[in-house]
């Protein structure tokens, strides 16, 4: 299967060689590699140009955006300029970001989750953060979840659910319509993906609502918003992040924004997710 990898990059000097490295020495290879400087001031595009000039499959382009590390738009603005420069040749795309380190059999072994079953749509790994010299599972999503840092699509479950969406929870939206349109979101957790930096870390302080709005683009309806992001507050201990969430989402309502799912697939991403709480509560 041929693989194709799009990975957005943003002053990534401490991190993006470390990426690369784990990328070009892979035990199965990928076609083609197009890191998308995103308005870097560092020396991230130099050290991409040294592996670019020894690795033809991988390549390089600018691009100028915010500067603001804004959740969603930015990095999927990124990703589509580099999908542009891309044939559709490919199996698999993946978007994968600047700040992790992949086990050498990462590619060999989503594409193994892929031939498995001709319904695996979305694959990955699971990723781990640094604590206290050790690497620990990064719990803020479930490990049946494949996370946004190292994502793997088929390619026609990318087509079918239209690609990424210009949004924060654009990774959590990829799977649900997925699901919704009958493919399988399958995770290896046998592949511990390094993540560098920690999710949130380096967002912008504008983008404390986005959750909220994320969640109403969702359809996910007022008590569903509720559970999440209350789960999601004891998880990062943090009472400000429950009381942004559900007030991006109020927000989001007063203003009316178009949702990004349609009514059908609303109803079918309540269930699916009522079904996950009641499965937890052990109904």
């Amino acid at each position: 299967m041929k693989i194709y990898i799009i990975i957005p990059a943003h002053n990534e000097e401490d991190c993006i060689k470390l990426m690369l490295n784990s990328l070009v020495n892979q035990t199965y290879l990928p076609e083609k590699i197009v890191v998308v400087n995103d308005n870097s001031t560092d020396n991230t595009q130099q050290i991409i140009n040294g592996f670019s000039a020894q690795y033809k499959w991988i390549e390089s382009i600018k691009i100028k955006s915010s500067s603001q590390h804004i959740p969603g738009s930015k990095v999927i603005n990124a990703f589509y300029k580099g999908l542009e420069t891309l044939d559709d040749t490919y199996d698999v795309i993946c978007k994968f970001d600047a700040d992790i380190i992949l086990p050498e059999n990462y590619l060999e072994s989503i594409i193994s989750l892929f031939k498995s079953n001709s319904k695996v749509g979305v694959a990955g790994g699971l990723a781990y953060i640094e604590k206290n010299n050790q690497w620990v599972y990064e719990t803020i999503a479930s490990k049946n979840h494949v996370r946004g840092p190292f994502k793997a699509y088929r390619k026609a479950c990318f087509k079918e659910i239209g690609g990424l969406k210009h949004s924060i929870g654009w990774d959590t939206m990829d799977v649900l319509l997925a699901q919704y349109y009958g493919w399988m979101i399958k995770t290896d957790k046998s592949l511990h993906v390094k993540h560098l930096k920690p999710t949130g870390k380096t967002y912008h302080k504008s983008s404390k609502y986005l959750q909220g709005e994320a969640l109403y683009k969702m359809r996910f309806g007022i008590t569903l918003t509720i559970l999440s992001a209350l789960k999601s507050a004891i998880s990062k201990r943090s009472f400000s992040y429950f009381k942004n969430t559900v007030i991006g989402y109020l927000k989001a309502k007063q203003k009316n924004i178009q949702p990004l799912v349609s009514k059908e697939q609303g109803i079918f991403i309540r269930k699916l997710r009522w079904q996950g709480v009641k499965s937890k509560l052990g109904f």
